[in-house]
């Protein structure tokens, strides 16, 4: 994604392939809070917070879990910053898919019940949304600076045609949760498998340059 964006039909293909990584980055960290242990696999920030705040109130239950995700998360990251010069973004996004394949797949054999079981799927989620947040030029995983941006200029009335894209990434990830929310309470089993489904289609959806 690093080539230059030349002509609107390539900007939407661009902007549609990232809303979709958005709602899988929605989806993968409300599986991860919701069956994993109570934390998240790419808000690195609130997974901090949940540290401090376990350790505050003297409950460290989820402390093991948030720092698993830290370090996925952080490796994942480094990862995708050495190969991404040398790989095409299609054999990042399928490393990340077989990740999240790993941790919903792991989940829905009966795994993951237990602290040990969950921090090995939770360490993959983690590394999956890593490599996201890393290899892509614009924010799919992480949106506080995106909200902080996007309401500073609606505020001084600055707001660009492209905003309504990046408020999409937004909606996206709200969507993306709803959705693995909605699997868990029908079938909690298949919670991991809204992250897996849109990275699939965001295969599909990738631009070719």
């Amino acid at each position: 994604m690093s080539s230059a964006i030349t002509t609107p039909c390539a900007a939407r293909a661009d902007e549609r392939f990232l809303l979709v990584l958005s709602a899988a980055s929605g989806a993968t960290d409300a599986f991860a809070f919701l069956c994993l242990g109570k934390v998240f696999a790419g808000v690195m920030t609130g997974n901090l917070v949940l540290v401090g705040a376990s350790v505050g109130a003297g409950d460290r239950d989820v402390v093991p879990r948030a720092l698993t995700a830290l370090v996925g998360y952080g490796l994942g990251t480094a990862v995708a910053a050495r190969v991404a010069a040398r790989w095409s973004p299609r054999p990042l996004l399928a490393a990340q898919t077989a990740l999240l394949v790993l941790a919903a797949g792991g989940w829905g054999l009966g795994f993951g019940r237990s602290l040990g079981s969950q921090v090995v799927l939770l360490l993959a989620a983690a590394l999956a949304m890593g490599v996201q947040a890393r290899a892509w030029s614009a924010p799919t995983t992480y949106f506080t600076g995106t909200v902080t941006g996007l309401a500073g200029r609606l505020a001084n009335r600055e707001a660009r045609h492209r905003d309504r894209w990046v408020a999409g990434r937004l909606a996206a990830v709200v969507a993306g949760a709803a959705v693995t929310a909605l699997l868990v309470q029908c079938c909690s089993r298949a919670g991991g498998g809204a992250g897996v489904a849109l990275c699939l289609v965001a295969f599909a959806l990738l631009p070719r340059r």
